[in-house]
């Protein structure tokens, strides 16, 4: 069974997508360059891996539903949560089981509302943060 978790500083705090998205994809692009030549016409350079990114799009409910994976909080209080972690400007861990996905992110996007059934709508828009590493001198 695929659960979605969200966490942040080694899991300091965890969330538990209550309601997992209907499907999920990585996209992983790759930077390559096209040049034109006089010779040869156009020729390609073949470039670095590019950030990968993934969109959720679900809902946080605001009652009690037999089919969910948690039941920490309601409607409003995930988002609530959500914002104040992406104003702390630290990266995120999405987890998600059952596949290979485990990876630091960050959140480009995330746009929320009310849909009909009073549950909190939202699409969330996450790519790949890479640390840093610094090599010594």
């Amino acid at each position: 069974m695929i659960n979605v978790f969200l966490s942040i500083n080694n899991r300091e705090q965890v969330l538990q997508l209550p309601v997992v998205p209907e499907s999920f994809g990585i996209v992983s692009p790759l930077n390559h360059e096209t040049f034109t030549t006089i010779s040869q016409g156009e020729i390609k350079l073949i470039g670095l891996r590019g950030l990968k990114s993934i969109s959720l799009e679900s809902y946080f409910p605001v009652r009690d539903y037999p089919f969910l994976r948690d039941r920490t909080y309601r409607g409003f209080e995930y988002v609530r949560l959500l914002d104040s972690w992406i104003a702390r400007k630290i990266p995120m861990r999405l987890t998600i089981t059952d596949t290979p996905i485990n990876m630091p992110v960050v959140v480009d996007s995330f746009e929320y509302g009310v849909g009909k059934s009073g549950d909190v709508d939202y699409k969330l828009a996450l790519s790949e943060f890479r640390f840093i590493k610094v090599k010594g001198v």
